[in-house]
């Protein structure tokens, strides 16, 4: 036994030297003698030294911050924008294999693709429609990347820039629009109250003594403020009445002397 403990010491070093651990979050992939031979999962493993090599792969979803892009968009006008990619590494063979870099490789086919796509969309579709862009995108991107191994989860436009002279034109224009919305809502009641009008004035002349008695009720309502000096045109009907009245009151006189 004890010749045999000089051959099990190195033995048991190279073994544990040989363990690697792969992280739940990790892929672990070997190589033997050069040649790719597997994906390993989770858990410790023997990777026997130089014979095979390791390496681990992070397989969690990344975030790419896809720097402004100017672009000109299907209408001529000039524009930038950004984005946030979220990816993640289904098959780390490919990503590490056919890919040098892969957070350079989606980054750049980012890029690419955000100024065609902005580039077939009219400023109006690219404000309005941001929801649809951002698909087409990541419909355009995940095409290619799952080539690499990678799945693109999500693609988020964070900002789209307009020259300062577009930023206010549009200003113009959605302050005409609120001049036309509010003067079409003012030329509106003008009509109902132009239709209440007619309707209050044919009603006071179906009726005897309505126009007589809102002329009274309106100087009624002047008199109550004693500061105002009212010229108040009063309508022949209401003459007549006056007059009619002090005859009626000239002859009650007579009759009583």
């Amino acid at each position: 036994m004890s010749l045999l403990i000089p051959f099990l010491i190195p033995i048991i070093i190279i073994t544990l030297g040989s363990l690697k651990q792969v992280n739940e979050y990790e892929r672990g992939l070997i190589y033997s003698m050069g040649k790719f031979t597997g994906i390993i999962g989770p858990g410790w493993h023997i990777v026997w030294p130089i014979f095979q090599s390791f390496r681990k792969v992070d397989i969690r979803t990344k975030a790419v911050d896809v720097p402004k892009q100017e672009t000109i968009t299907k209408d001529n006008v000039s524009c930038k924008m950004n984005a946030v990619i979220y990816f993640k590494i289904n098959n780390a063979g490919k990503a590490v294999n056919e890919v040098e870099n892969v957070f350079w490789a989606v980054s750049q086919l980012a890029q690419t693709t955000m100024r065609r796509v902005a580039g077939e969309a009219t400023l109006d579709e690219l404000l309005s429609n941001r929801e649809k862009i951002a698909k087409e995108i990541l419909k355009s991107i995940d095409i290619t990347t799952d080539q690499w191994g990678i799945d693109v989860e999500a693609v988020e436009l964070k900002d789209i820039e307009l020259p300062e002279s577009m930023v206010r034109t549009m200003a113009k224009q959605a302050e005409a629009e609120r001049e036309k919305r509010a003067t079409i809502i003012n030329s509106e009641g003008e009509v109902l109250a132009a239709e209440n009008l007619s309707q209050a004035a044919t009603m006071m002349a179906r009726t005897p003594g309505a126009l007589h008695l809102r002329t009274l009720n309106s100087i009624n309502d002047i008199s109550s403020d004693q500061s105002n000096t009212v010229i108040f045109a009063v309508p022949m009907e209401v003459l007549r009445a006056i007059e009619g009245m002090g005859a009626m009151w000239d002859q009650n006189t007579k009759k009583k002397a």
